[in-house]
């Protein structure tokens, strides 16, 4: 796994240093909804690095799926935005799949000026829709010297650039209950077989080991795709992620064989399948933190933004609160990335000097003040992250460069890889019911792949 080491042994030092509190999906629940008004996203004034038109007067509407925490400091990088051009700007939340909500707004004929896109896939239909404005000189001119090419071809569509990357997340994460592993006399797991002998000893201690949110068909995906990288490779992740081998290709039994050694012991997840299937991500991160010496599980997947959720707790990051990189399957430990980026839906002056800020530096500085933020903008001084762990996560994903592999369910059309209830989402929940079905399940996901990537 040449091509994720670097970032795999940066994970290595963050796991030494603590954990990290950071987050990302949105998944966490929250409002906060509304325009931002006045004042400055940062409590210091910044040196400019970007230019910016002036917009008094001018009207500009950003969807996004944001909740919570996440929603409230996007909300500050906005209101800097409104201070340094005089525009007034509309945060529309957004629901997931997020190209329903924007046909609905542009059917209605109200589509935002820009939209904050979490999936590839969903970027690219929206350009199939003709939906999507390119991105402009100015905007252009910023991701030329603040981003790697893979995360500027990662917002392009047949060589014409549509996305800017803002923000960023590292989805290859274990993370765990201190006091239960301490209980139990366990200790954190480097490759896959030792994982789950972790989790027999955890088990045996009278502690439940693995929580799963699999009432959120994306958590699932995640846990399939780090999985696959670690144990088939980039090159093959990189073909199935673009559909040019079928998920009835032998890599994919492989990985499925081996995610069925977890999830075909009910055991060893919190509530069995039944209970996982009715658990939300949340609801998967706070109860392997709360229940003093008897949480109801001591180990969760998934990626830095966890750390927003454990915050609802009290348990205490770096303490009570720990991580460790997902298991190397294969010879290393996979790194997974997901990302959101910003798009135009009007060829507008304010539509396109909001992607100009968010793809600078002074924008990202705004949010890694805050916490809960990783990057791709190599440009941000890493001195703007509030501590070391964070500092080094962020450090690790500039340092990987082109090397990064994004997450696969967000390359796919939005149809497969995106949808609650449809595709992949649904068909793994169905394996975690039923994790022997191995052959039906891989027949289902081509199957829907094969509708998904020809319309």
């Amino acid at each position: 796994m040449r091509t994720t080491l670097r970032i795999r042994r940066a994970a290595m030092v963050f796991t030494a240093v603590g954990a990290l509190a950071l987050t990302g999906c949105g998944d966490d629940g929250g409002s906060g909804k509304g325009k931002t008004s006045g004042g400055s996203g940062s409590d210091e004034p910044s040196s400019s690095a970007v230019a910016l038109p002036k917009l008094d007067g001018e009207k500009i509407s950003v969807a996004a799926v944001w909740t919570g925490p996440e929603q409230a400091n996007f909300l500050k990088v906005l209101k800097e935005f409104e201070k340094r051009t005089g525009a007034t700007v509309t945060f529309v939340p957004a629901q997931d799949p997020i190209v329903n909500f924007l046909g609905t707004k542009i059917a209605g004929g109200q589509p935002p000026d820009v939209a904050m896109i979490p999936q590839v896939g969903a970027i690219k239909q929206a350009v199939e829709k003709k939906w999507a404005k390119p991105v402009g000189a100015d905007a252009k001119a910023q991701l030329a010297k603040n981003y790697a090419k893979v995360w500027q071809d990662l917002g392009a569509v047949d060589g014409t650039q549509y996305g800017v990357y803002f923000k960023a997340a590292n989805k290859s994460l274990i993370w765990y209950n201190a006091k239960a592993f301490e209980n139990a006399g366990a200790s954190e797991p480097k490759t896959w077989k030792d994982f789950m002998a972790t989790a027999e000893t955890v088990s045996a201690s009278g502690v439940t080991p693995v929580s799963v949110g699999g009432a959120d068909g994306w958590t699932l995906t995640d846990w399939f795709e780090n999985v696959y990288l670690s144990q088939a490779g980039p090159e093959k992740y990189d073909q199935l992620a673009q559909h040019k081998i079928k998920w009835t290709d032998p890599s994919v039994k492989d990985a499925l064989t081996t995610l069925a050694e977890l999830f075909g012991k009910p055991s060893l997840i919190a509530g069995g399948a039944d209970g996982a299937l009715q658990t939300e991500f949340p609801a998967s991160v706070t109860q392997t933190f709360t229940g003093g010496d008897q949480p109801k599980a001591a180990m969760v997947f998934e990626g830095d933004f966890v750390g927003v959720n454990i915050a609802q707790t009290k348990a205490k990051i770096g303490t009570d609160a720990k991580v460790f990189p997902f298991p190397a399957v294969g010879a290393e430990s996979p790194v997974v990335t997901g990302g959101d980026a910003a798009v135009a839906l009007k060829d507008s002056k304010g539509a396109q000097a909001l992607l100009t800020w968010l793809a600078s530096a002074d924008a990202a500085k705004i949010w890694a003040e805050q916490g809960g933020f990783i990057s791709p903008n190599k440009s941000l001084d890493p001195a703007a992250y509030p501590n070391e762990v964070q500092r080094t996560m962020a450090k690790a994903l500039i340092a990987a460069g082109d090397a990064v592999r994004f997450d696969m369910s967000d390359q796919a059309p939005q149809s497969f890889g995106g949808t609650p209830g449809k595709g992949e989402w649904k068909t793994l929940q169905d394996f975690l019911k039923n994790p022997k079905d191995i052959a039906g399940t891989q027949a289902k996901l081509e199957s829907d792949a094969a509708k998904a990537y020809k319309s």
